[in-house]
């Protein structure tokens, strides 16, 4: 059986790097991208379970990349997790309005991943 994949999307190493290890520890494939303008073409091509984007970029918008991922008739079903500085309320409310699947701040993701993973994957 094939491993479910999850498209990882990240700048910063922590939590970048931790949850990839995590990911894998649970049994997922993880494609990690340091570019979210790559996100909807790789969702197309890959058909990810998941999209997990660590929100602040430097040089790129993650929250066009999620806004397109969710509005593109090709991929808008796949749930994405947005990750944010806690204490961001500016990213917060960028991802809030890219539509991802749930927000969660960056300090909690890795205590919480199941959690988070179950309320992501629930289906409406």
């Amino acid at each position: 059986m094939t491993q479910p994949l999850v498209i990882l999307v990240y700048e910063r190493i922590l939590p970048g790097s931790q949850l990839l290890n995590r990911f894998q520890d649970m049994g997922y494939r993880v494609l990690a991208l340091n570019d979210p303008r790559l996100l909807v073409e790789t969702a197309r091509r890959e058909g990810p379970l998941l999209a997990v984007v660590d929100m602040p970029f430097a040089q790129a918008n993650a929250g066009r990349a999620v806004a397109e991922l969710r509005s593109s008739p090709d991929t808008q079903h796949v749930p994405v997790i947005a990750i944010v500085p806690a204490g961001d309320k500016e990213l917060e409310q960028t991802a809030i309005a890219s539509q991802a699947t749930l927000v969660a701040h960056d300090t909690a993701i890795l205590n919480h991943l199941d959690r988070f993973l179950q309320q992501a994957l629930q289906l409406d």
